[in-house]
């Protein structure tokens, strides 16, 4: 049986990476961007040095700033509309996931008939369309490496899951010196978004020997790294760290999938407009604790990669500490205990658990649920 690696063409990592992306966009020709970001980073100038760098080459970029934390259809449509307006060639995405998620999809209907709602789901996008930079200002999606764009349907209450190789940016960075301003509960929220995908990739269904290291790696420096970076924003060394760790836990997932973590995270994600990172964290532990006997010998593992003293422990018992140590994780870095604090209630279940029957993540996970051990693992989330 084969198994498929997909990554971007160039990484560029590192204090001042983003330098270099007006020379890679000169090289190709192109001579008219579209940088799609959201207010707070316009507010806050953070692309400022990069329309600096650009304009020195002579290349005059256009700005959609109008992403919010959930993108939906209606940022998606706006974005695409300016890059056609503007006469754009290509794009630059600039933030976390959702600039960077919303660029992907402008990505599509640049080469593809609309609308965006027909590329839910797995390999439905034939044409790759415009050249895509991708610069990742937090340290959690890993949305500038994988094919995934999550877009929120706000007509079906649903976040589409938009999966296809062909919107793998071309080229993803990773400046840990744009990051040192991310407020603590946004640096938590990321990181522990981090930490499931390299936890969900490394027990799902599809993971690989070629994914088993990234994923192991990312789960050691975000549970090292990620108390320093929420405890103290400018600690540079902890933020390149955590972008490292947040990167290869994108490749782990790109490729080896994620579960029903992530699946379960979309729905009130999307009905209550929730941060995924917190959605994610609050569920992490729950729906692994369903998981842990299905993959023992991997929860020992993921245990021994988050500092647990694993030594006099059987497999059981550390598979045990495995959960504990995220639960412990959670706690420090300040995620809310729980859904109902966020406005999510019982009666919402019933809808989250149909749709996250359906999300295109549940299949990688390592054990089936029925729509009861679902609605379970809400209840206890609440």
């Amino acid at each position: 049986m084969t198994f498929r690696l997909c990554f971007p063409k160039i990484n560029l990592s590192g204090a001042g990476a983003l330098a270099d992306v007006p020379v890679e966009i000169q090289a190709r020709g192109f001579t008219k961007p579209l940088i799609v970001t959201d207010a707070v980073l316009a507010k806050l100038g953070v692309y400022q040095p990069l329309i600096a760098g650009l304009a020195n080459l002579g290349i005059a970029a256009s700005v959609y700033s109008g992403v919010v934390p959930n993108p939906t259809v209606k940022q998606v449509d706006e974005a695409f509309a300016q890059f056609k307006a503007d006469g754009c060639d290509c794009l630059i995405a600039v933030g976390g996931g959702s600039p960077i998620d919303t660029a992907k999809a402008v990505r599509i209907l640049s080469a593809n008939p609309g609308p965006i709602t027909g590329y839910n789901g797995v390999g439905h996008v034939a044409k790759p369309g415009a050249f895509l930079v991708a610069v990742n200002t937090t340290a959690g999606t890993a949305a500038e490496v994988t094919s995934n764009a999550v877009i929120t349907d706000s007509a079906n209450a649903v976040k589409m899951v938009i999966i296809d190789a062909n919107i793998i940016p071309d080229i993803s960075v990773n400046d840990a010196s744009m990051m040192t301003k991310i407020p603590a509960a946004t640096t938590a929220a990321t990181g522990m978004d981090a930490l499931t995908h390299a936890i969900e990739a490394y027990v799902s269904k599809g993971a690989h020997v070629l994914t088993d290291f990234s994923a192991l790696e990312a789960i050691r420096i975000i549970a090292a790294y990620l108390p320093r970076a929420v405890a103290d924003g400018s600690d540079l060394e902890a933020r390149e760290m955590m972008a490292y760790g947040q990167f290869i836990a994108g490749l782990a997932f790109n490729s080896a999938g994620l579960g029903y973590v992530h699946a379960m995270a979309h729905q009130p994600g999307a009905v209550k407009d929730l941060p995924h990172g917190v959605c994610n964290a609050i569920l992490l532990p729950i729906v692994e604790e369903f998981n842990r006997p299905f993959a023992v010998k991997r929860f020992a593992t993921i245990a021994k990669a988050m500092g647990v003293d694993t030594a006099g422990m059987d497999e059981e018992t550390a598979s045990k500490a495995a959960i504990q140590a995220i639960k412990d994780l959670s706690k420090t870095v300040g995620i809310p205990s729980g859904f109902a604090s966020l406005g999510v209630t019982e009666a919402d279940l019933p809808t989250f658990v149909k749709k996250a029957q359906q999300d295109p993540c549940a299949p990688g996970n390592p054990a089936p649920m029925t729509d009861a051990q679902v609605l379970e693992l809400y209840r206890k989330a609440l």
